[in-house]
């Protein structure tokens, strides 16, 4: 080796490892600069949010990523308003445009689904404990911003200054002891940052290039070199200035006296049992079915399900059930429990479902009550009167019934179809002289209506399932939740299954053989569709009262009924009851006047003595004309009433008073049961031909669903 040439070689050695120190020191800098950005905003984002402890929200900085080793979540918020997991972003130059945010050309909307899969899997982790999917809610907050408000997939962005009122303004959705429940999981699921890694110095061995020529010495420059500090990426410095406050005392105060004034929502809305917060995030590889008895939570259950399909499905959700009024009341629910999803689920009736398909495609469906009517007092007269099902044990709504629900329900169209049907649910059986007269009063019916230029609303049905049959929807849903899903007919299932067909998750049956209280049942094998190993039944019975249930119970323990799913079910299905409360008081009342005034007489000792205001008191009854007595004699004891057929669902301090029908899938804190039969709860039916035993069947669980919508107290008054 030449002279001096080991001692070159060690310079040019120790040279490059000073150039990659500097280099080092450089990217600790840089790195170090981005830090300190980010704790300044993150500690700006700390103090904007500090005012909600005071409204019993708790602020949990800088906890580990669950699932990694090294990432953080810069916040998270647990309170009354649900849970905010918050990272802060000091990007300048964002745009957000199509569901996409940029930084200056950059699209950096990955970072935010980071984010986002990060509150999906929390949602799973605290359903354990009973939160309702929806109630986890991932926020992105861009540091020195303010006025933003905008929505990233299922990220909301927000300004630095905005960040207090979003959550503020969510209001109490949680209870204390709730608040509690999920704070304790959350500390286990968001646990602390450990200690950092020690700082190592130590630097791998350069590799130096063969030398070429004579090696120059050259003084150490004791600033970076500038072929290295060229290299360096410029990055905003911390200032060591306190900051100007983000927002004043006043606009604080301001925006926590909205939140905490903001409407609280009932718990049932944001807090479930875990078994129904883990059934609403369930995923199904085809349709499915949720059931239960009465007073499980099915329709909570539905609703939470729709709003958990909108957030994590691209393209609408429908929810439908068969009562016309039912989706008004649903649709103000869906408003307070899930605003964030309102404009992607639709609510609306089945029939209301059919016109809307048949009005797309310009298919004239003309429905005339009178003239439909007319039809069927022309066809039993040409068909029937004076027949062999002309008699006193039938009326004619029994036949009508036959028509619509059995024959018209379930698509039949030839007489073959008919001859030999299984006729679920129908009690009464027809030999083969009665059915051919009663297909020839289908037959007759149908021809009547035609000649009118009308149609059923049965006709409304088929044909809008016709017409998807033809040709599908171009935008199709991507899930449809049918509640109360016992009370529709086969045709009508079939339709809604056409609009989803059996993708993942795409129909949801929701409803309890035992509650229906229409003819003409079904299987819903005949309607083409498969629920098995996708069914789940809930059993806690978590509206009415142990007394209430018990009482209610009374009337439908020996019944059996055909679930749509083909099995024979029986009344007396075990249920737990986790509340206790009063007794149901009954009544023998002596005339319909003394029972009118002792109806008025308790819904003035409930306002009084229980505390609870008008609207929480319901008046159902069996018929319209009830409907209208009890109207009558609560108006003249100046008692403020609205008709459930005009109930939307906004909070309104008067009694509601309806029809049974109309109450499906509602409840009252106190509910009042105007005018069954005495008889109905004296006798055991026993004796009775299949035509009355089947009409009672159908009374008492009437009278079962009226009485299970009560919460606290049940009062039934007979004559």
């Amino acid at each position: 080796m030449p002279a001096g040439d080991s001692a070159a070689h060690e310079a040019s050695r120790q040279l490059a490892l000073a150039a990659a120190h500097e280099k080092a020191a450089v990217d600790a800098r840089a790195t170090a600069s981005r830090y300190g950005v980010a704790a300044a905003t993150e500690q700006r984002t700390a103090r904007a949010l500090a005012p909600l402890a005071a409204a019993g929200h708790h602020l949990l900085a800088d906890r580990q990523w669950p699932g990694s080793r090294r990432a953080q979540v810069d916040m998270v918020v647990v309170g009354p308003g649900g849970v905010f997991v918050v990272d802060t972003k000091a990007w300048a130059d964002v745009t957000i445009a199509a569901d996409r945010i940029h930084r200056g050309q950059l699209d950096v909307t990955d970072e935010l689904m980071a984010l986002a899969d990060l509150a999906y899997r929390t949602e799973g982790e605290l359903a354990e404990v009973g939160l309702a999917p929806g109630e986890v809610h991932a926020i992105a907050v861009l540091a020195g911003r303010t006025g933003v408000d905008e929505r990233v997939g299922p990220v909301r962005v927000v300004g630095e200054r905005d960040v207090l009122s979003y959550i503020a303004r969510r209001g109490a959705r949680l209870g204390p002891q709730q608040v509690d429940t999920v704070l304790a999981r959350c500390l286990e699921w968001f646990r602390q940052v450990g200690a950092p890694a020690p700082v190592s110095t130590t630097l791998p061995e350069p590799v130096l290039p063969e030398p070429r020529g004579p090696v120059l010495l050259v003084e150490d420059d004791p600033d970076a070199p500038a072929a290295w500090a060229a290299d360096a990426v410029p990055v905003q410095r911390a200032s060591a200035e306190e900051p100007a406050a983000l927002i004043s005392d006043a606009e604080v105060q301001q925006v926590m006296l909205q939140g905490l004034m903001a409407a609280p929502v009932e718990e049932w809305m944001a807090f479930l049992h875990p078994a129904q917060a883990r059934l609403v995030r369930r995923s199904y590889n085809g349709p499915a079915r949720i059931r239960g008895a009465a007073g499980t939570g099915k329709t909570v259950v539905g609703l939470h399900r729709a709003a958990y399909l909108a957030r994590t499905r691209q393209g609408k959700v429908l929810v439908t059930t068969y009562i016309r009024t039912l989706p008004d009341v649903l649709r103000q629910q869906l408003t307070r429990l899930a605003p964030d999803v309102v404009g992607r689920v639709e609510l609306a009736g089945v029939h209301e479902t059919a016109k809307r398909i048949l009005d797309e495609r310009g298919v004239t469906c003309r429905i005339d009550g009178k003239q439909i009517a007319s039809a069927w007092t022309a066809a039993w007269g040409k068909a029937a009167g004076g027949s062999i099902i002309d008699t006193d044990l039938h009326e004619q709504d029994y036949w009508h019934d036959e028509v619509s629900y059995v024959i018209k329900g379930r698509g039949l169209t030839r007489w073959e179809q008919y001859a030999d049907l299984p006729r679920l649910g129908r009690r009464h059986r027809l030999g083969p002289q009665q059915r051919r007269v009663v297909w020839e009063l289908y037959q007759a019916y149908e021809a009547e209506l035609r000649a009118r230029g009308v149609h059923d609303f049965a006709d409304q049905i088929a044909m809008a399932a016709a017409e998807l049959r033809r040709e599908p929807l171009a935008e199709q849903y991507t899930a449809v939740v049918v509640d109360e899903a016992q009370d529709l007919t086969c045709v009508m299932i079939r339709m809604l299954h056409a609009l989803v067909g059996d993708v993942p998750d795409g129909l949801t049956l929701v409803g309890d053989g035992q509650q229906t209280i229409y003819p003409g049942g079904f299987t819903l094998a005949e309607a083409g569709v498969s629920v098995a190993g996708r069914g789940t039944v809930l059993d806690v019975n978590y509206r009415n009262t142990r007394e209430i249930l018990q009482f209610a119970s009374m009337l439908v323990r020996d019944d059996e009924f055909a679930d749509i799913e083909g099995a024979t079910a029986r009344g007396d299905r075990p249920v737990a009851v986790p509340r206790t409360g009063s007794k149901p008081v009954y009544l023998r009342c002596a005339s319909e006047e003394d029972r009118q005034r002792r109806m008025v007489q308790r819904v003035h000792e409930v306002v009084a003595e229980v505390g609870v205001n008008f609207g929480d008191v319901g008046v159902l009854s069996l018929s319209r004309r009830g409907v209208e007595d009890a109207t009558a004699a609560l108006k003249r004891a100046g008692v403020p009433v609205v008709n459930l057929e005009r109930y939307d669902g906004v909070p309104v301090n008067r009694v509601k008073v309806g029809t049974v029908k109309r109450a499906k899938g509602l409840e009252f804190k106190q509910v009042l049961v105007v005018d069954p039969y005495a008889s109905w709860f004296t006798e055991k039916g026993e004796g009775l031909d299949d035509v009355h035993r089947e009409r009672r069947e159908y009374r008492l669980r009437e009278l079962y669903v009226a009485m299970t919508r009560a919460r606290d107290g049940l009062w039934v008054a007979s004559i």
